[in-house]
């Protein structure tokens, strides 16, 4: 089975014509949840499934799977999570990347002193922020921002950033 990546946890059914509630965890959820689409539910084997129609209620999106028309159909879906393969990714922009690229790269200053490794993205508002953690210190919460990240390399798992003044509370 090909690696699988998350978009969507299917929290409860609606209505009783085999709708389920999803929580979107994606940045495209207009076309991950279109008619049509192919995702696989984390099943136990995999259950891949075809979106036959979907729609916004309140924080949810309400989604219908073809061939699943009654809620007893579907009851076994709840706690599961939606997912697509390595080939349904959306293609990005130049400069845009997955939180899985961005995990574990190491990150340098701009006096070539590793930082740390990035272990975990935060998304509280205008931009993501990046955990650094260091032993025995206080971790780096590095705004994602070009004026703060120069460069990133995925392929060897590298970032080179600015650090501003006062980020950092323990330099010298």
């Amino acid at each position: 089975m090909p690696e699988l990546y998350h978009v969507g946890n299917i929290v409860n059914t609606h209505g009783i014509r085999g709708e389920v509630r999803v929580i979107a965890t994606t940045d495209f959820p207009e076309k991950r949840f279109a008619p049509g689409s192919q995702l696989v539910i984390d099943t136990t084997p995999v259950t891949p499934v075809v979106v036959a129609a979907s729609r916004k209620h309140k924080d949810f999106i309400l989604v219908r799977f073809e061939g699943y028309d009654d809620i007893n159909q579907v009851e076994t879906f709840k706690g599961h999570t939606l997912n697509v393969t390595q080939a349904q990714q959306q293609p990005l922009e130049d400069g845009s990347y997955y939180y899985r690229d961005l995990i574990g790269l190491h990150v340098i200053d701009q006096h070539d002193h590793e930082l740390g490794v990035v272990t975990e993205i935060l998304s509280p508002g205008a931009n993501d922020v990046w955990v650094i953690p260091r032993p025995g210190k206080s971790d780096v919460l590095l705004p994602f921002l070009k004026s703060v990240v120069l460069q990133i390399d995925v392929a060897n798992k590298i970032a080179h950033v600015d650090v501003p003044g006062g980020l950092i509370d323990d330099e010298d």
